[in-house]
């Protein structure tokens, strides 16, 4: 179904007619972020994924601007580079880069193939370096742009048993903090967005697990996990003329979860229970 205009929705962001480039634009988040440029106004829309096939299925629920699907590797600099070329040709140079391509594969590191390590490492953050490069080009020769980047709260709380997937993140974060520093006196910003629990295609399988929904959220502060308009919706303030100040900032999306740590250690006397049933 068509994504319906919202004239509200376009005039707070100040996102009307800008150009966006999204990665991973055919996944859960990716979609969302590209589902949020359309109704704020954008004029034209990069949907970059490996499979053009899904990117092609997230263009058909996207009513507005201009689309142009692409199959992208973003490990692959010849892809990178080829598919920069297309959207300027095509498009015009881009406003903003949405960076949300990832991979996600579980590994102990005691006996991680080196295979599994440069793959995650060469999508989640060769990748972003890549992109910000090729599609950060024509921005810094007109002295404006907004990068945003996706991380997760694993870039700071590091998930055992993920291959190179924490280690990954946690370089996305100072991959941003770098580019914001370079490039901030040509006009260029650059932040991430960090999710927690969010459910997504590529998370789903652990949903389907019996009551692993149920017990994810009750361990977040707002009682429920994320989906991925959550995560959009913060991609489009970061890329907003609304955060034209805000630079090499790192906005962790958890619904509070990452503040819970205190209370998963036992403390008679202090226990939720006791002082929620008095």
């Amino acid at each position: 179904m068509a994504i319906a205009h919202d004239q509200r929705a376009e005039e707070w962001p100040g996102l009307s007619g800008c150009r966006a480039v999204i990665t991973g634009a055919g996944g859960g988040i990716g979609r969302a972020i590209a589902q949020g440029f359309a109704r704020a106004g954008a004029v034209t829309l990069a949907l970059l994924d490996r499979d053009e096939a899904v990117a092609a299925e997230t263009a058909k629920e996207i009513a507005g601007p201009s689309t142009l699907t692409l199959a992208c590797d973003v490990a692959d600099p010849a892809s990178v580079a080829a598919a920069a070329v297309r959207v300027e040709a095509e498009l015009g140079p881009a406003d903003v880069l949405v960076n949300n391509a990832g991979l996600l594969r579980p590994g102990p590191l005691a006996t991680l193939p080196l295979s599994e390590w440069n793959a995650l490492i060469g999508t989640n953050l060769t990748g972003y370096f890549l992109c910000a490069q090729e599609f950060g080009r024509p921005m810094l020769a007109r002295g404006r742009g907004a990068l945003v980047h996706i991380a997760s709260i694993a870039a700071s709380h590091p998930q055992g048993f993920s291959g190179a997937y924490s280690v990954s993140k946690a370089g996305v974060v100072m991959l941003s903090r770098q580019l914001a520093i370079e490039w901030g006196e040509s006009g260029i910003r650059s932040n991430v967005v960090s999710p927690a629990l969010v459910r997504t295609p590529m998370s789903e399988a652990f949903y389907r697990v019996p009551a692993v929904a149920e017990r994810r959220a009750a361990m977040v502060p707002l009682k429920r996990v994320a989906g991925p308009a959550d995560i959009a919706e913060v991609v489009l303030f970061l890329a907003s003329p609304r955060a034209g100040y805000v630079n090499g900032e790192e906005i962790l999306v958890d619904g509070g979860f990452s503040r819970v740590l205190m209370d998963l250690v036992p403390r008679p006397g202090f226990d939720r229970a006791e002082h929620t049933n008095r």
